[in-house]
Order: structure tokens, then C-alpha cells, then sequence
């Protein structure tokens, strides 16, 4: 997609260079499933940092219909670098303890929908466990007649 250490977005219908300037819409289409937009300015064969920002004739951007919100979650990845470690440490119990349940390291389907089947079997057990070790068998029993 776009190159975003060369240019910076204003608002969601213009993308402005490093020169300055503003590479207008152009068209919208779809590859491989995803929604993306194009963008350009003819205005790069005058500019004085051409060099560092395109070779082409033009600067060409192309942009999936939802990369801001990538950008969101970079900039506050950005802004809380612990978030990361601290998430990988709340995630990484689970799946280890799953794993450990299964007895091996491999699914014992194959084809995705069955391991999908199998993962969704092994997860909803966790769970189970998680909420018979935190409020009890007995209210989970009551919880579920209610």
C-alpha cells in the first residue's frame, strides 16, 4: 500500500506529499477482495524532491478502504509499548494451557473447517474451566438453568 514515511494524510479524500502537494482522488476499485483507492498529482515533474519521494512521472497512492484504522492502532502502539508485552503475557496463558489439554502439538482433523471445529471445542472447554474454577460449579449449574 502506501509508503507512509513519504506523505501524510489530511482527511480521508486527500493525501499530501512531502512537497507539499495535495494528490487529489482518483478512482476506487476492488483487487482480491479489497476496496482500494487511488490517488495522484501530475504536479512531481517540477518538484525539488522528486528524487526522494517517486521515480515515476507522477507520486501514485494506493489505499485500502480501511488503512486508517491501522494507522490508529500503530499510533497507539506507538504512544504504549508495554500494551504489546502485556497483552502477549494475558494471551499467552490460554493458548498454552490449551495446548497442554490437547496432548500434542497438532489438531487431530484436517482441512480448516474441522480444525476450526476442533479449536472451537478445545476454547469453549477453557472457558468452561475458567468460569467452574472462578465462581464455582454449583452457580454455573444455576446460571444456566436461569
Amino acid at each position: 500500500m502506501a509508503n507512509r514515511t513519504s506523505a501524510t494524510w489530511r482527511d480521508e479524500a486527500v493525501y499530501i506529499s512531502p512537497a507539499g502537494e495535495r494528490l487529489a482522488y482518483h478512482y476506487t476499485n476492488e483487487e482480491n477482495g479489497l476496496v482500494l483507492h487511488r490517488y495522484w498529482t501530475n504536479a512531481c515533474q517540477r518538484c525539488a524532491i522528486k528524487h526522494s519521494c517517486t521515480t515515476g512521472k507522477e507520486r501514485r497512492i494506493t489505499r485500502w478502504e480501511h488503512e486508517r484504522i491501522l494507522e490508529a492502532v500503530q499510533r497507539r502502539l506507538d504512544e504504549h509499548p508495554e500494551k504489546m508485552r502485556e497483552r502477549r503475557e494475558t494471551v499467552e496463558h490460554p493458548f498454552g494451557t490449551i495446548k497442554d489439554r490437547m496432548g500434542a502439538t497438532h489438531f487431530l482433523m484436517k482441512t480448516l473447517p474441522k480444525v476450526a471445529s476442533e479449536m472451537a471445542l478445545h476454547v469453549l472447554a477453557y472457558n468452561l474451566t475458567r468460569v467452574m474454577n472462578i465462581i464455582g460449579i454449583q452457580p454455573l449449574i444455576a446460571a444456566m438453568r436461569a
